[in-house]
């Protein structure tokens, strides 16, 4: 669709703006994600999309040998592990402590954990992960760039897009680790589970509800390589035991985009990918979430009635892993030529949630009291992961280039920042946080959502898609090109 006209008292207000409304000929009324960039240039510089072939998806590659990717049991290994402890000494603690959880707000993604997110397909995986660019931090279908968003997290996990940013080593340790009784030489996650797991008919004193939270973050989140429960994650677990309203939806949107970073890195080296670690659970839930019409991944117990989107998406994961499942993935992918409801699941009207989502999931309904948690969602911002100052990443949140998973309409997207500022993935060493964020974040004009009414669409404006077309078309290629290039494989042609 075009772009409305605009006077320049308009235009002032949309550059500032997240819904832009506006009507089509026929009377309804849609909205573009903003803010409204002025499109003056004929043809603008490119300063978002990739112009370093090493960042590109490995989908492109000229041959793909498929047997790299064979042994699947000692690349996901770092997966959640089996849920029979975890569940004991869950149903041990929470009585008495879910009261904190829902303080903090972590409740329902703690009860995430109940269900199977061990249970994983490999081949849906790295069929997608192949599709992964390093620049965007999003998946590149032919309709566009896709990824989970902040939506999708608080839809899958329960977490609000609010609360203070985690900031490694600016977080004070209240609760000093030598006050604990929290036993450090016994790591692996079974030894940790029967160190800490206090006696049933006992209280569940502070330590060993830290322990717990240590447990959960190493084990069933963060899902980190040694398999083992460290001391990493202490000050993030003693901030929640301690009812820290800490945003940890962008902490794992950040440890999502590093681990995808790292998975996508592994499928270019010789031996392949081995040990892949980080949230990639949240990964195969999205998938079960966009792929579940066109797959068909409908469970037999399709009337159980589940209370958060995540809980009933792992009952969709795949449980017979066949080798020629890839072909069928990279298949469906291809198929994605036009953005459809399946790459926007979230906005439906019978979503499973929290009640702070469940009917207040759709952008053109914002109610009052959640102008705040959807300026969250569809505002650009900095997302950080890592404990420690030495670890930190940084990425850009950029909704902008998701508008259609939101139901809002396409506009050519805007970087969160020009590239000759800093880099996206800019390891922070010895900074001034606060210098960092305001150094990077004040040079825009402070953004402002003034709810409105309109139906949900998957419209673009026509720059957009002429921007799209310029990068893609030389791109475009078919399931029968792609098979052309695989060694080793039972599908190649």
């Amino acid at each position: 669709v075009p772009i409305p006209g605009m006077e320049e008292a308009s235009l002032k207000i949309f550059q500032s703006q997240v819904l832009l409304p506006f009507s089509l000929s026929n009377g309804s009324t849609h909205a573009f994600l903003g803010p409204f960039s002025n499109p003056s240039k004929k043809k603008p510089h490119n300063d978002l999309l990739p112009e370093d072939d090493s960042t590109l998806p490995f989908v492109y590659s000229p041959t793909i040998d498929l047997s790299l990717f064979s042994d699947t049991a000692r690349m996901f290994r770092a997966f959640p592990p089996p849920k029979d402890k975890h569940i004991q000494w869950l149903e041990r603690v929470e009585p008495s402590k879910q009261s904190i959880w829902k303080e903090a707000g972590i409740f329902d993604f703690v009860q995430l954990s109940k269900y199977d997110l061990n249970v994983f397909d490999p081949q849906m995986l790295l069929s997608v992960v192949f599709f992964w660019n390093r620049e965007t931090r999003s998946f590149e279908f032919p309709c566009g760039f896709v990824c989970p968003t902040l939506l999708d997290i608080a839809a899958i996990t329960g977490l609000k897009p609010l609360g203070d940013r985690y900031l490694p080593d600016i977080l004070e340790e209240e609760i000093p680790m030598t006050k604990t009784s929290i036993v450090w030489d016994k790591k692996t996650y079974y030894a940790f589970v029967s160190e800490h797991h206090g006696e049933e008919g006992t209280p569940v004193i502070d330590s060993e509800h830290i322990a717990f939270l240590l447990y959960w973050l190493s084990a069933c989140v963060f899902c980190i390589p040694s398999l083992q429960v460290p001391k990493y994650y202490y000050t993030l677990a003693q901030a929640l035991h301690l009812k820290k309203k800490i945003c940890l939806s962008k902490l794992l949107l950040a440890s999502f985009y590093n681990c995808l970073d790292e998975v996508s890195k592994s499928l270019f080296r010789e031996t392949g990918p081995r040990n892949l670690t980080g949230p990639l659970w949240l990964l195969q839930l999205w998938l079960n979430a966009i792929f579940e019409k066109t797959l068909k991944l409908l469970p037999l117990q399709a009337s159980i009635r589940y209370s958060l989107e995540g809980a009933r998406l792992t009952a969709l994961t795949p449980k017979k892993k066949f080798f020629d499942c890839f072909s069928r993935y990279v298949q469906a992918i291809l198929e994605f030529e036009e953005f459809s409801s399946d790459l926007a699941p979230f906005i439906r009207s019978d979503l499973a949630g929290p009640s702070w989502l469940i009917g207040n999931n759709q952008v053109g309904q914002i109610s009052p009291e959640m102008v705040e948690v959807w300026m969250g969602f569809l505002s650009w911002d900095l997302v950080f992961t890592g404990m420690k100052q030495r670890d930190v990443r940084v990425y850009p949140y950029q909704p902008q280039i998701f508008a259609r998973q939101f139901g809002l309409c396409q506009l050519r997207p805007t970087p969160l920042f020009p590239k000759d500022r800093i880099y996206s993935d800019v390891c922070v060493e010895d900074v001034d946080y606060e210098v960092f964020l305001k150094f990077i974040l004040t040079p825009y004009t402070q953004l402002n959502l003034t709810p409105c009414s309109f139906l949900p669409a998957f419209l673009v404006s026509k720059c957009y898609l002429r921007w799209w077309c310029d990068y893609y078309t030389d791109r475009i290629f078919s399931f029968d090109d792609f098979c052309r290039r695989l060694t080793n494989s039972p599908f190649s042609l």
